[in-house]
């Protein structure tokens, strides 16, 4: 992997995003976050790379006691069924990684609960099989801060990018220029951005706005 220069930023036509077990028991025992903000930013993450045509993988593991995918990710895409594994190690399922490797890309953009579990040993397996791993930290979460803080220190050492989704979305947009999807992701930023899509929704006004004479 590249790790400086213009190659080592995120493309959408090279990149395929994988959510991991973002589910209701994962989410009960989730003590590095606030739940609130890993369901936004999870969310928000899905819907820009619908923007930009990221192929996206859904997976649970034995949702019929873990639970369903939560609600507003599977709204964003409402006609996949997630892969529902019993393999703790997402890359382990071949239901998985046939369409990983039948894409032909090879950033791969992982965010998952738990982080050192479920987002670790998918992250640290493809690493060996020569993809480039970024981990969406701030749209997965751990069972403590530790835990989560560990694992992303484990997953530095083995080679894996730690990125947070709004660098994401902007590697991918890259240029404000490309209108065709600038109007899509300011939605997204609108709806999910916190701060930052309060400014937006406040420059829009102004924009709107017809100064006093």
């Amino acid at each position: 992997m590249s790790k400086t220069g213009l190659p080592a930023l995120l493309r959408p036509e090279d990149s395929i995003l994988v959510l991991i077990d973002h589910q209701p028991y994962q989410f009960a025992n989730l003590h590095s976050h606030e739940p609130t903000m890993i369901v936004n930013n999870v969310v928000g993450l899905a819907k820009a790379a619908k923007v930009f045509d990221v192929p996206t993988i859904l997976t649970t593991v034995i949702e019929e006691r873990g639970g369903n995918l939560i609600k507003g990710l599977q709204d964003v895409f409402p006609d996949q069924k997630p892969i529902n594994r019993t393999f703790i190690n997402t890359w382990q399922d071949p239901n998985v990684t046939d369409i990983v490797k039948q894409s032909g890309r090879k950033q791969l953009i992982l965010a998952a609960l738990w982080t050192e579990i479920c987002l670790a040993m998918p992250a640290i397996q493809a690493l060996g099989e020569g993809y480039d791993v970024f981990i969406v930290t701030d749209a997965s979460g751990g069972v403590s801060a530790e835990a989560h803080d560990m694992a992303v220190r484990r997953l530095v050492q083995a080679g894996a990018v730690p990125i947070t989704w709004m660098a994401v979305i902007s590697e991918w947009q890259r240029d404000w220029a490309r209108v065709e999807s600038a109007t899509a992701l300011s939605s997204v930023v609108l709806e999910h951005g916190g701060a930052s899509g309060v400014a937006l929704a406040w420059e829009l006004q102004l924009l709107q706005t017809t100064p006093p004479a």
